[in-house]
């Protein structure tokens, strides 16, 4: 059961994607801490190199959520798809929302100098793969049928 209100009609994703990426950064900081995991890199190369993938992963972000927005659809996994959206951002990549996190998840652990959180990317995203995005994709196969799977065919899942 999930801590939302899941749509009966959706991918039945049960836990915000959002939050798994924010709890295997919190446990990457636990270990970094823990174990004293602080590599000698440059400030100045920290902060341009993690702020740089901090405002990818935004930008990347807020393209999907705008093109959502506008073909009247809602970003939670856990509500109903009305519009299958293949513009945008979406030609690119099927899964920016998870591509932009991944990349705040990747800046942030790099301009914090976390490699406990560099770590734990890999993690996240299995998580995120297994859990949800399998979800989605059976979802929207089925919701949108061939209109989806040319889609998957044609469009990369990251880049």
């Amino acid at each position: 059961m999930s801590i939302f209100g899941v749509d009966k009609e959706s991918a039945q994703v049960r836990f915000p994607p959002p939050l798994v990426f924010f709890g295997f950064l919190l446990i990457g900081r636990v270990i970094n801490d823990w174990f004293g995991l602080n590599p000698a890199i440059p400030d100045i190369v920290r902060w341009v190199l993690g702020g740089g993938a901090i405002l990818a992963g935004l930008v990347v972000i807020a393209l999907a959520l705008l093109r959502f927005r506008r073909s009247g659809n809602n970003p939670e996994p856990w509500k109903t798809d009305t519009v299958f959206v293949a513009e945008g951002i979406y030609r690119v990549t099927r899964n920016p929302m998870y591509l932009g996190m991944a990349l705040v998840f990747f800046g942030i652990s790099v301009a914090a100098n976390c490699l406990g959180g560099l770590l734990m990317l890999p993690l996240a995203l299995i998580s995120i793969q297994l859990f949800v995005i399998r979800r989605e994709e059976a979802w929207l196969s089925q919701r949108f049928g061939d209109t989806y799977e040319d889609y998957r065919r044609r469009v990369r899942r990251w880049i």
